[in-house]
């Protein structure tokens, strides 16, 4: 039988590269008749950054996640997998620690009261978060600094006592270099459940945490036919006679198709056979990267699930008390705290030893929280992770890769396409989405067509990544 007679009856091959929650979306949404997928996973579980781990006696998320209501990306990929009626609903607090202080940052009257501003300066905040909630797309204000941006709208003074503190807790010193779309996104997200139609925004988790999601969504995969491997690292990937050749430690596969979820740099050493000018774009992705510690105390802090600190003494940028949110009969009574410390991803604490941060990190939550003693901590153990989200500089989305490559039947989607969007679970649930009607809408070329372009796409290097 002809070649191509034979291609054209079996099913068409996908493989994923990266079985993070990206790459199991992805998956997730391509499943179906007339394609047969493999997904392959370098670490020895699935989840990527939002796998679990265990801490002392207790075992959940390894970074900090919750669920919006207004989230619904995610909602429909909970219930999609049997999830949707596991979701545990919470109200959660706010505090805003400075000059040794906390205080709640939960209302309209908790505004009113916050200490570091003056009514005028309250107003013309109230005014900025007004102002970018009515916004409808942030692209107008990629070329816009975020410190100009919000000092026009806020003042100089709520700029440095409130924004260039929360821009830290999230950013750490790339703070100085984001568009102004970027708080816009971060707004929009806490607003969108008002545009939703949801009377009160919640926070949510799952019974038994992200392991159950990342366990579930692999078993429905399966069931599905879809193949989940880990512990296969990609050595390379290069175009072959017959499709894409995927070589790992087991032996080389070939693919009609292959998407590669890992972050720039990773995608642009294990594909070979790109152009030097797509290289060249990947390579120039800059990184934020976390050193996120997590702590298991005898004792709760405050009750808050997130407090911002706005003191640039204390080796973090933020308090997270998981148990704020999730039943604490969860982790057998205990308190789970993580103590997050945004980074560029050159910074010299992901070398920095543990112990190290350790002392430094349980020293000043003391300071803040007096009534915590040395006896109080259970356990104490530091995730590093150098690409967590690719810092959206001026004119971010000019500078974005796009997902097709000049290597037919080679596809690369990260996060780094996320453009306007404030990095979590729901926007990666949302790209798979997106990505994956892009792939299918375009079919792949044929020999007689090899320049490794999408149908019905222009032969255009610099086009523009999908919107977020």
């Amino acid at each position: 039988m002809d070649a191509r007679k034979e291609a054209a009856k079996r099913a068409e091959r996908w493989c994923i590269v990266g079985g993070g929650m990206l790459g199991l979306g992805l998956a997730h949404k391509l499943a179906g008749p007339g394609r047969e997928i493999t997904v392959l996973e370098a670490s020895d579980r699935f989840g990527g950054l939002a796998d679990a781990w265990q801490v002392g006696p207790v075992t959940w998320d390894r970074h900090y996640h919750v669920t919006l209501m207004s989230d619904l990306h995610m909602r429909r990929l909970l219930d999609d997998i049997g999830l949707g009626g596991e979701m545990n609903w919470r109200t959660a607090n706010t505090d805003f620690y400075e000059n040794g202080r906390f205080h709640p940052l939960n209302n309209a009257i908790d505004f009113l009261r916050f200490p570091p501003l003056g009514l005028i300066d309250k107003a013309r905040l109230a005014f900025t978060i007004l102002y970018a909630s009515w916004l409808k797309n942030g692209v107008a204000l990629e070329g816009v600094p975020v410190r100009s941006w919000l000092e026009k709208l806020s003042g100089r003074r709520t700029y440095e006592r409130i924004w260039k503190p929360l821009l830290r807790a999230k950013l750490g010193e790339n703070h100085k270099i984001v568009s102004a779309s970027f708080i816009w996104s971060v707004i929009n997200r806490f607003y969108s459940a008002r545009r939703a139609g949801i009377a009160k925004e919640m926070f949510g988790y799952v019974t038994g945490g992200y392991e159950r999601i990342v366990a579930t969504l692999v078993d429905s995969l399966g069931q599905r036919g879809v193949a989940c491997r880990h512990g296969q690292p990609v050595l390379g990937i290069a175009r072959c006679k017959d499709g894409v050749a995927v070589r790992t430690p087991s032996g080389k596969q070939t693919f009609d198709r292959v998407v590669v979820t890992a972050p720039g740099s990773h995608a642009a050493r294990m594909c070979s056979g790109l152009t030097q000018a797509e290289r060249d774009r990947l390579a120039a992705l800059r990184y934020q990267g976390v050193v996120c510690a997590s702590v298991v105390l005898k004792k709760p802090l405050r009750g808050r699930y997130l407090t911002y600190v706005a003191d640039e003494t204390i080796p973090f940028t933020g308090v997270i008390e998981m148990t704020a949110v999730v039943d604490p009969e969860t982790f057998g009574g205990l308190s789970l705290v993580y103590l997050p410390h945004y980074l560029p991803a050159d910074h010299p604490m992901f070398d920095e030893d543990e112990e190290a941060i350790r002392a430094r990190s349980i020293d000043r939550l003391k300071a803040m929280y007096p009534h915590i003693e040395d006896d109080d901590v259970v356990a104490f153990r530091v995730s590093r992770a150098r690409t967590v989200m690719a810092v959206q500089q001026l004119n971010y989305s000019k500078a974005v890769p796009p997902m097709e490559t000049s290597v037919p039947g080679l596809h690369i989607v990260n996060s780094a396409q996320i453009i306007n969007g404030n990095l979590n679970v729901d926007e990666m649930i949302g790209l798979a989405g997106r990505a994956v009607e892009a792939l299918l809408a375009a079919a792949p070329e044929t020999d007689a067509h090899p320049t490794g372009k999408l149908r019905g796409q222009p032969a255009n290097e610099n086009r523009a990544a999908i919107p977020a």
